[in-house]
């Protein structure tokens, strides 16, 4: 936006005279100022840090939120089971959206894998292919877009219109290039995570990408879904390197599903699920016993057994919870006020 319109609409918003706002992360700088908060609704939660939903949830007064995400990360998930956050769920694709198919198979397959692109864009379809890294890195061994594109458009793919798009390139020259591969103007789209979401093109029906262990579950299955968005069957390849078992469970996982809260679930499992009070979004929780999973039913009567013990001693002064209390207080001392 231009300094002046910006002006304006940070003027309008403070003024109240905005009942509704729809903004990027700008909306987290301190000169966006709020007359009166009340609901704050983030979408592709994965995108925003601990800290940066808080700096919006502090904008207003007792502020209700809602958070929207194909893939819950683990720290929310574990919230959920922890009886932190309310949770809906819509558990069923749009109309006439066709499961997407999808195959892991090793760096090694590249020949057969192309072969497939090739096929698919020759019956009239388009395709992405998504890589970890813009440039050449010769400390990371990954592929990169640039890298890509020189040797598809000239050698590989000469046959058909290739074209590359990552968060480097000026907005102006991003947003052509989208225009162009959504009428159809070019047949195979090399990027980056760029196109990971708010991107809607029906006639693509192969994702491709490159080094899938490098990017985690809630970003595959988000790259997935910008293919079978129309009436074509639809595939995503993850072309993997690495033989380690949680990589192949990573990838079976994603074979297996495509259900955002299975693949949660797997990361839940995978990663950990990070601290309730910090800033961490993964890692093992402090647990020395249980196991979220495997001890769910357990860990279900435990919460239940909890909030009936806050509904009748808020406080924990009554002599059966003076223990409870003090056990509390020292684990979460300097964390949360007793």
């Amino acid at each position: 936006m231009t300094a002046k319109k910006k002006k304006e609409v940070l003027e309008e918003i403070e003024n109240g005279e905005i009942d509704v706002v729809i903004g990027t992360h700008s909306i987290l700088q301190d000169n966006v100022k709020f007359k009166n908060l009340g609901l704050v609704i983030t979408d592709e939660q994965h995108r925003f840090g601990v800290n940066q939903r808080k700096i919006i949830g502090e904008k207003g007064k007792n502020v209700d939120k809602i958070v929207m995400t194909a893939t819950p990360i683990p720290r929310t998930l574990a919230l959920i089971l922890y009886g932190d956050l309310d949770i809906s769920v819509i558990d069923e694709l749009p109309p006439n959206r066709k499961k997407i198919k999808t195959f892991a198979v090793p760096l090694s397959m590249e020949e057969r894998t192309n072969n497939f692109i090739k096929e698919q864009v020759k019956l009239g379809r388009q395709a992405y292919i998504v890589c970890p890294l813009v440039e050449e890195n010769e400390d990371i061994d990954a592929k990169s877009v640039l890298e890509l594109f020189e040797r598809y458009k000239n050698e590989v793919f000469n046959e058909f219109r290739v074209e590359y798009i990552h968060g480097k390139l000026k907005q102006k020259d991003k947003d052509k290039i989208m225009e162009e591969f959504k009428e159809g103007k070019i047949d195979i789209l090399i990027s980056t995570t760029v196109i990971e979401v708010g991107v809607n093109v029906p006639n693509a029906s192969v994702m491709v990408i490159q080094n899938a262990e490098r990017f985690g579950l809630a970003t595959l299955h988000q790259l997935r879904g910008r293919v079978g968005r129309g009436e074509y069957e639809s595939y995503c390849i993850l072309k993997y390197q690495g033989k380690s078992e949680t990589v192949r469970e990573r990838m079976k996982v994603m074979q297996e599903t495509n259900d955002g809260f299975v693949i949660s679930e797997k990361d839940l499992e995978l990663r950990g699920t990070g601290e309730f009070f910090g800033t961490k979004q993964h890692g093992i929780p402090d647990f020395k016993v249980a196991n979220l999973f495997e001890d769910m039913g357990i860990l279900k009567k435990v919460q239940a057994l909890s909030i009936k013990i806050l509904e009748n001693d808020p406080e924990l002064e009554k002599n059966e919870n003076i223990l409870l209390k003090k056990a509390i207080d020292k684990k979460f001392s300097g964390k949360i006020e007793i």
